[in-house]
């Protein structure tokens, strides 16, 4: 059993945007989780750019003290957005051990604002606790109420009847980054 299904999680993956998006509270609360992670004594892996929510994310916890490890495809590792300070980068030949990588090292998911690729991180890792292949909290950061309307269309999946309302809440909500970082890491005692 992992840590995160005794309760105890001790590395949390962080799935969000690679750009910073148009409200400035979505930058600042990439860096409020960078530092809550820290603050928490936790580890952190995620997609290893050093650009947007993500760099973000990586430099604030960082300056924590907080090991982070980027998992980077191969596909994008020419490009100039792979993080060159990290306490580790691994570069994985696709997108999808991009995403297997992440779901191995780490025993929470925390999700902040994103795009296609956040929403597909999203999507894959509460379907899969879903099918019961891991046990690990999924929490949606929910910045300036960014996730209220795909909140709100997973309610409508309840009430059209393709998805059970105990499956609904496999997928759980933080206000802000203290908030989700509070939710992980209770068990550190």
């Amino acid at each position: 059993m992992s840590a995160a299904e005794h309760g105890v999680a001790r590395r949390v993956a962080v799935y969000c945007g690679s750009a910073s998006g148009t409200d400035p509270a979505f930058l600042a609360e990439a860096r409020a989780l960078g530092t809550a992670i820290a603050g928490a004594g936790l580890g952190m892996v995620y997609g290893g750019a050093s650009v947007g929510l993500m760099g973000a994310v990586a430099d604030a916890a960082l300056a924590g003290g907080a090991e982070v490890i980027g998992v980077l495809p191969e596909v994008l590792s020419g490009s100039e957005i792979a993080h060159s300070g990290l306490t580790r980068l691994e570069v994985v030949a696709t997108m999808h051990a991009r995403k297997a990588r992440m779901v191995k090292l780490a025993d929470a998911f925390l999700i902040l604002p994103g795009g296609y690729g956040t929403l597909d991180e999203l999507m894959e890792i509460v379907t899969w606790k879903q099918l019961r292949l891991h046990a690990k909290p999924c929490i949606l950061i929910n910045t300036s109420d960014y996730w209220n309307g795909l909140l709100e269309f997973l309610d409508t999946t309840v009430t059209a009847g393709f998805l059970k309302a105990e499956n609904r809440r496999l997928l759980e909500v933080a206000k802000d980054a203290d908030e989700a970082v509070e939710m992980v890491a209770g068990g550190l005692g």
